[in-house]
């Protein structure tokens, strides 16, 4: 059962067990001792006791605040506030009841570090909590300074240790979820590959039933018409039945290699859908025209990867949430806007993959804009023509003549 939890889970789990588990000699520690306690002294126990449960409720809030969908969220400034609270509830539970009850909760706390703070900040975060419970170990346990120093730096290596394991469990819930981009990917590109295929399977067999039935049926029509003119009596009429059939059969060849190149297209839906899936930390939210066929498989392959790459620099970048892609084919082309939720900027920064999707666009004929601000996300809208200028005048004035 445990084999199936999902990793998150079972690091949230295993730190709100170690937090419950910690109420046990928390409360052993503030039991009252009155027969020890001196006029006057025992309200000041008491508001120490309460302070120190006080702290523990708190440590255990912000624990399972902090660690809801652990990995799967955005780490907002108040989820930073909310570690800096996390770390000083450990401390203060150590102060107020004189133990070293809050260096275990700080081993608890450096487990689940690496996933809300940068690297630095988090080991020094952890080293310096440790050396402020050092008055403690002196109060506390009568040990010198020295000996507090030396104790401190052992709870230093334990916190440590635990936070080099919720480092490498971070890292590797991130290559899982580069793993299943990549897939995403990775079957978008073969749904496109196989749509290809078909198109050009398609094509092959059109263009033989033309070139080969096509041409034998004409040529047979021919000479039926010439023996229908050479021949007499019985024989004439069964010569006309034969020319009639082989007209009728060259119109369904005809028919049927009109319908095969009529079809000729690839269908985007079934090519972009897999890319909205399994997408880590983010929603996508794809609209897509029925049908959204397209004739050229390198536009189309175009228009796979500005999509990747839509989604890629939203993932890394744009701390979105959720990502509106919507298509649609107006005026002989595909127009795609993009938006996400995500923080935005004061300038858009175009690197390697932006500058990449303009010089696809650009050898199409297409193009891409961008439009950002502070706290209002990305917006991409992105034109891409179906037609060369030429191609798209010829097929205009066909269809006018």
């Amino acid at each position: 059962m445990i084999a199936h939890l999902n990793h998150n889970r079972l690091l949230r789990y295993a730190g709100m067990f170690t937090w419950g588990v910690t109420g046990l000699p928390l409360l052993l520690l503030t039991m009252p001792e009155v027969e020890q306690a001196v006029m006057g002294e025992e309200s000041v126990l008491m508001v120490s006791r309460w302070r120190a449960w006080v702290a523990w409720a708190l440590f255990g809030f912000c624990y399972a605040w902090l660690t809801r969908a652990l990995g799967e969220r955005r780490v907002t400034p108040v989820d930073h506030g909310l570690v800096l609270l996390l770390a000083s509830s450990s401390i203060a539970i150590s102060y107020y009841s004189q133990s070293g009850l809050g260096s275990i909760l700080l081993m608890v706390v450096a487990c689940v570090l690496p996933w809300l703070l940068p690297l630095w900040i988090g080991v020094a975060l952890l080293v310096l909590c440790e050396f402020v419970i050092v008055p403690v170990y002196v109060r506390g346990f009568d040990f010198s300074w020295g000996e507090a120093v030396v104790q401190a730096s052992l709870y230093v290596g334990f916190t440590g240790f635990a936070f080099v394991t919720g480092f490498v469990a971070r890292q590797q819930a991130q290559a899982r979820d580069e793993q299943r981009r990549l897939n995403s990917e990775l079957r978008a590109t073969r749904a496109l590959l196989a749509e290809s295929v078909r198109v050009n399977e398609r094509t092959r067999i059109s263009r033989e039933l033309h070139d080969l039935l096509g041409h034998h049926l004409t040529a047979l029509s021919l000479n039926l018409e010439v023996a229908n003119h050479l021949t007499e009596g019985s024989a004439q009429e069964h010569v006309s039945q034969a020319h009639t059939i082989a007209k009728l059969l060259l119109s369904d060849v005809r028919e049927a290699v009109s319908q095969l190149r009529d079809d000729d297209a690839i269908d985007m839906v079934a090519t972009l859908r897999p890319l909205a899936e399994n997408v880590p930390r983010l929603h996508v939210d794809m609209e897509l025209p029925e049908p959204f066929l397209v004739d050229d498989a390198e536009r189309a392959h175009v228009l796979l990867r500005c999509t990747q790459e839509i989604i890629t620099n939203t993932v890394r970048h744009a701390q979105a949430g959720r990502l509106r892609l919507g298509y649609s084919l107006r005026q002989g082309m595909v127009w795609l806007d993009a938006r996400d939720d995500g923080r935005g900027a004061e300038i858009a920064a175009i690197g390697n993959g932006l500058r990449g999707m303009r010089e696809r666009l650009a050898a199409y004929g297409g193009t891409v804009e961008i439009e950002t601000a502070p706290g209002e996300g990305f917006a991409l809208r992105i034109r891409l023509p179906l037609r060369e200028p030429a191609e798209a005048g010829v097929v205009a004035a066909a269809a006018g003549q």
